[in-house]
């Protein structure tokens, strides 16, 4: 067994204090995101974990990129017949994860997902680079596949197929927006007595409390 124990941080860049905190927590979020995008030590601050359940009742998680949010929600795409599209199907909740380590912050996001307006969807996908509109028609996400080559021959097809035509978006093929109903931020500070300020819908406003690192 490997010993972790002296693998340690300590957390010291920032303070969450109720004084400083936007009443509403898109706001917050915001302003967080926008200090993850500015940092130039994260490469991606889009990147979010969206947990689903299944139907072995277990949680599977998956890295996906965050493409618009709004005061409704937080959207992102993908294949409506992958894994996550079947577990969303049957269980519409599904938790979404920031981590920023440079910023010692992680956003935690419960939500009910829905599909988006499929006018959406199309006009994101036709705003992709060619190459990812057609790998989104090649890939039969999450179903098992004989070997690489059978991709591989199957984007040299539709290459062909719409050399000089548009891609249509594949009826499969989407965006979600999550609505959130509860948000929590979490900053870390020394001694591992960490900030934690979270916001939980009621009806249609935000209550905010503190919780215990």
């Amino acid at each position: 067994m490997e010993n972790l124990h002296d693998q340690r941080k300590v957390y010291e860049k920032s303070q969450l204090i109720e004084s400083e905190i936007k009443q509403n927590p898109i706001e917050q979020f915001r302003d967080w995101f926008l200090e993850a995008s500015e940092n130039p030590n994260i490469s991606e601050a889009n990147a979010m974990a969206v947990s689903t359940v299944e139907a072995d009742g277990c949680p599977r998680t998956r890295m996906v990129l965050l493409k618009a949010y709004t005061f409704e929600g937080f959207i992102f795409y993908t294949n409506y017949d992958s894994r996550k599209g079947k577990a969303i199907e049957k269980n519409h909740k599904a938790c979404l994860h920031f981590f920023w380590p440079n910023l010692e912050r992680q956003i935690i996001i419960k939500a009910d997902l829905e599909k988006i307006a499929e006018n959406l969807s199309d006009g994101y996908f036709h705003s992709r680079p060619k190459g990812s509109q057609l790998g989104a028609a090649v890939s039969p996400q999450s179903q098992i596949i004989p070997n690489r080559e059978f991709l591989e021959e199957k984007l040299k097809s539709l290459e062909k197929e719409f050399e000089n035509t548009e891609v249509p978006r594949p009826e499969n093929w989407g965006g979600y927006i999550a609505k959130p109903y509860e948000i929590e931020f979490w900053q870390g500070r020394p001694n591992r007595l960490h900030d934690r300020i979270i916001y939980t819908l009621d009806d249609l406003d935000w209550k905010i409390s503190r919780l215990a690192p």
